[in-house]
């Protein structure tokens, strides 16, 4: 396997200047609100506070995804409904936003409900590749294919959701080596996600350690903590428990110090369930507890 180097420029998928695999200005011309927010969002900064605040479209989806992965679910969702209904945001930056309110429903459970929002998703920059597409529109598909192989898990179709993940796999498999290093990483993590569901904890490992090793590269501390509860989780398939309550564990401290709550309340769960530790089932329920008061409300 060839070392992951994420590719940070694509200036033919930039209109007006060099651009980030983000469809932002690379840091040369970026504003000074633009690199904090990528730090909190995908960076090596999730915890950053305050969040900065802007009324450009792709930083404003930074802002609630930032929030979201803190579990600020109302904060994050009034970011994304102004992106949805406001008619500001370009089709790609729409989709991306519609993708995120379907991550935000699914981690409460609604998979089915989320299944809608990421259909629209894909619906506003169609399923492509279109001869105008930027990087934005590109990666703005392959998470609503994504998130929609994730809703199809969830409701337990699973042959779907690999069909889904296929045809996300031929629109990455187009570009470079290293680029779009976050639609990799989500598309190894649902197909972990599958692989645990089949019971095949071997496979599932691979993938995780394949996100956890992209990510790392990339420099993103959210991503790569997912990857590594991943990780634990497709480590539960071995006789001796240990390695995974280790991981599971040291996921858990690095979502308290960064304030990763969703992350932080799903290494919990885990935690207890391979340990029997009551004070992992406390701090689950605690987790919960403030998901809700912030704006999340649990299917079940």
């Amino acid at each position: 396997m060839r070392p992951w180097a994420p590719s940070l420029r694509s200036p033919d998928r930039c209109e007006g200047g060099r651009c980030d695999d983000l469809g932002v200005p690379d840091s040369s011309l970026r504003s000074a609100v633009t690199n904090p927010l990528i730090r909190a969002a995908f960076g090596a900064d999730p915890g950053v506070s305050p969040l900065p605040e802007s009324d450009v479209p792709v930083e404003r989806w930074m802002r609630a995804v930032a929030w979201g992965a803190r579990g600020y679910y109302s904060r994050s969702r009034a970011e994304l409904d102004a992106l949805t209904r406001g008619g500001v945001a370009e089709p790609a930056v729409v989709s991306l936003a519609w993708s995120t309110q379907a991550s935000l429903l699914r981690q409460l459970g609604w998979h089915a409900v989320s299944s809608g929002f990421d259909g629209r998703a894909l619906a506003v920059v169609g399923t492509g590749p279109g001869a105008s597409d930027g990087v934005l529109a590109v990666e703005a598909r392959c998470d609503a294919m994504t998130g929609l192989a994730a809703d199809a898990l969830g409701c337990g179709r699973l042959a779907l959701g690999r069909r889904l993940l296929d045809r996300c796999a031929e629109h990455l498999d187009v570009h470079a080596h290293g680029e779009l290093w976050r639609q990799h990483v989500r598309r190894h993590w649902v197909s972990a996600e599958l692989f645990l569901a089949d019971g095949d904890f071997t496979a599932a490992r691979r993938h995780a350690e394949a996100a956890a090793e992209i990510s790392e590269a990339a420099g993103s501390v959210r991503h790569h903590v997912k990857s590594d509860l991943l990780r634990s989780a497709s480590m539960t398939g071995e006789s001796d428990s240990g390695p995974a309550a280790r991981l599971a564990a040291d996921v858990l401290d690095r979502c308290d110090r960064y304030g990763l709550i969703p992350l932080k309340w799903a290494a919990a769960m885990l935690l207890s369930g391979v340990t029997s530790d009551s004070r992992a089932e406390a701090v689950s329920e605690e987790c919960e507890a403030l998901i809700r008061a912030r704006g999340g409300r649990f299917r079940i």
